[in-house]
Formats: C-alpha cells, structure tokens, sequence
C-alpha cells in the first residue's frame, strides 16, 4: 500500500489536500484511489480498481484505507503516542480450525435470515471470491453439508 500527497490548496488559513492511495494485492488486483483530506474531515473521492470491485469489497475498502490514509493525513504532533500497527484484515486462524470458524459464521448467518457470505467476508476480512473458496473448503472438510446431491 502507498499514500502519498498529490497536491494541497491554501485559502482563508484553510489547508485541503488530495491523496493518491494505492492498494496492490498479491494476486495482481489494485485498487486507486483519491482521498481529500479538508479540515478535520477525510473523504474518498473516486476509486478505481482492477478488476472491479464488489458491492460488498466496495464496503470493506475504508476498512483497508483507515490506517494508512491516518498516517499520512495526520501531522505526527497531533497524533499523541505513536498508534500500534494493525492490519487491514484481522488475524484468521489457518488450517482446520479456520475451515470451522468459516462454518460457523455461516450457519449463523443463515440461522438469522442473513447473507451467509457476506457475514463470512466480515468475519474474515477477505474478498468475496476468497470467502466462497473458504465456504466450498469448509464443505470439502464436512463442517457443511455438500451443495448439490453428487450423482
């Protein structure tokens, strides 16, 4: 990920300034965006991504720019104590014990009349292509009951 500051306007003791932001992914997707930052106030104005993002990574994505758009937007002095460094994606255990999470939020979620990928995409951090593949590893394992009726 890289911030870096575009450019920056001065009126009226008023200071607003424009961010590139750029996400790049391992598997090759990016996303661009550009962040304003206007008195005390951040806001996202136009995001461009390759491929396109979902409706729902659409919504994950302030999550991903939080933490760096802070560090570059705002002056070390009025920080206070240096911030503890966090990720984007919370920490998801690996392996079998991640398989029965996975199966877990979405039961849940299909027992409250939710979107059972959407509730995993949240509890996991991940896209949605990346949750169906951990739903369809959690089938795989026996923590769900298979899909389709095999022949």
């Amino acid at each position: 990920m890289s911030v870096r500051q575009a450019w920056a306007v001065s009126e009226g003791g008023v200071t607003t300034s424009w961010f590139d932001v750029r996400l790049a992914f391992a598997d090759g997707a990016r996303v661009d965006a550009l962040a304003v930052l206007s008195g005390r106030s951040v806001r996202v104005e136009d995001v461009r991504a390759q491929p396109a993002l979902s409706l729902d990574d659409l919504a994950v994505l302030a999550d991903w720019l939080e933490y760096p758009l802070f560090e570059a937007c705002v002056p070390t002095p009025a920080r206070g104590a240096p911030a503890v460094s966090r990720r984007a994606r919370p920490a998801w255990p690996r392996g079998r014990e991640g398989r029965r999470l996975v199966a877990q939020e979405y039961r849940a979620a299909r027992a409250e009349g939710g979107d059972p990928v959407l509730a995993v995409m949240s509890a996991t951090g991940h896209s949605r292509r990346r949750s169906l593949r951990l739903i369809g590893q959690a089938r795989d394992e026996g923590f769900l009951a298979p899909r389709r009726a095999r022949r």
